[in-house]
């Protein structure tokens, strides 16, 4: 009998996709081979989930959902807060039944062969010296072992997110950073391709072999092999340092002090989020295709700045709220006509320290930006200032018994200015109550 819950699984995968913008959704249902194409939509339902379940079975559709969501990938707090707990404990059942299957094999093995030649084994014992093909992190960091038929185990401490990088003939190509460390040393591995960023978790532990090592980068190729093993014992000192592998941490400035600074210097910083602007699509000079961008204030106890998130690192935006205390360590900064702002570069990474979360607040609707049949972007004076917020167009309509036609943006201009009661969450209203229609 699974010790997953059906109802609670479903209930989660339904909040689960309901975090997911219509790309990623999309991108989600492509993984998903096993259900007709007939079968599935454009669009979130409260169907799906239960088509996922029927298709998949209960504890194979926690595993095709958790692979297909680092695909994404959402590797936030919003998503893997819903999806942890069940993938726990399909690892916790599988545990219990490999555990028991080998117990009766280990029994059964007593009875009717004899015990294996220490001289022999390659099973891990403290008394016994490691195999000849065994290596450490420290061998492979101070010396040349031969990668092709030796062989180390490391727990991966952190993993960066999928980047990418282009071929002589621009072929788009994908790669990954992960930081593996055992009892002895930590390295930064480089992960080729997709599929092995999907295979490798963070946390877990992992026998490398068929590696190539170059300068100070060791990297896992097509041919290269990574299997799961035993849980590798790690110092905490040493855990410290892997995670600086991937994201060396900059110094902390204060905000005043860093619009003194010159241009491109790397600096952290900390403090609360004064306003949160919506993802949108840039043209850059340097390249042909657009680049997605968000913006978001900064304020500390001495002054306030603009943050710039770039491309891949957008994605850290997700799910923060105005009023939530954030970490950005990594940043560059960028001096604009006398304006001192910071850029996210590829080691950047913003940690929530503190969360607003779903706030109830007043709100003055003062201006439209772009209204479509799916979400609206309003400007509204909130805390004394004007906001950039996003509502669903279905949700605004309803409130204001607007029909969502051609003219929905002229009849909602109609209505405004106007004062509303809204729930929000980062940039997004998730119930509005007119509390005053002009």
């Amino acid at each position: 009998m699974s010790v997953i819950s059906q109802k609670d699984w479903k209930k989660a995968l339904i909040s689960i996709l309901e975090e997911l913008d219509p790309t990623q959704y999309r991108k989600l249902m492509e993984n998903l081979d096993k259900i007709p194409r007939s079968k599935k939509t454009d669009d979130f339902t409260v169907k799906m989930p239960g088509i996922i379940i029927e298709h998949y079975g209960l504890e194979e559709s926690v595993s095709v959902i958790d692979e297909a969501i680092n695909d994404i990938p959402r590797n936030d707090p919003r998503v893997q807060d819903l999806l942890r707990p069940f993938v726990d404990k399909l690892g916790e059942q599988h545990d219990k039944e490999n555990k028991g299957t080998k117990r009766k094999r280990d029994e059964v093995d007593e009875e009717k062969e004899p015990a294996a030649d220490p001289q022999i084994s390659c099973q891990p014992e403290k008394q016994r010296k490691a195999c000849p093909w065994e290596i450490t992190i420290r061998d492979v960091k101070s010396k040349d072992p031969l990668l092709e038929t030796q062989a180390f185990s490391g727990k991966v401490v952190q993993k960066s997110g999928l980047r990418t990088y282009h071929t002589e003939d621009k072929k788009r190509k994908f790669f990954s950073y992960l930081a593996v460390a055992d009892d002895t040393d930590c390295v930064k591995v480089m992960v080729y391709g997709k599929e092995r960023y999907r295979e490798i978790k963070e946390g877990c532990s992992y026998l490398f072999r068929r590696l190539i090592k170059d300068d100070n980068f060791v990297k896992v190729t097509q041919s290269s092999k990574a299997s799961l093993t035993k849980s590798v014992e790690v110092p905490e000192e040493l855990e410290v340092e892997a995670t600086r592998l991937i994201y060396p941490e900059s110094p902390f400035f204060s905000i005043a002090a860093v619009k003194t600074l010159s241009d491109k210097m790397y600096v952290s910083v900390e403090g609360t989020i004064e306003e949160i602007d919506p993802a949108e699509d840039t043209k850059v000079s340097y390249q042909k295709q657009k680049i997605k961008t968000q913006r978001l204030k900064l304020k500390d106890e001495s002054s306030s700045i603009w943050i710039q998130m770039w491309g891949e690192e957008t994605k850290q935006c997700k799910g923060l709220s105005v009023g939530d205390v954030i970490k950005l360590t990594n940043m560059k900064t960028n001096e604009y006509y006398e304006e001192v702002k910071l850029n996210s570069t590829a080691n950047a990474k913003i940690q929530k320290v503190k969360t607003a979360g779903i706030q109830s607040v007043k709100i003055e609707i003062v201006g439209i930006l772009k209204a479509t049949k799916k979400e609206t972007r309003l400007e509204a004076d909130f805390n004394q200032q004007v906001h950039t917020f996003v509502v669903a167009s279905k949700l605004l309509a309803k409130e204001l018994d607007i029909k969502l036609e051609r003219d929905f943006e002229k009849r909602l201009l109609d209505k405004i200015p106007l004062i509303a009661d809204v729930e929000i969450e980062g940039n997004r209203i998730k119930k509005i109550k007119a509390a005053l229609k002009m």
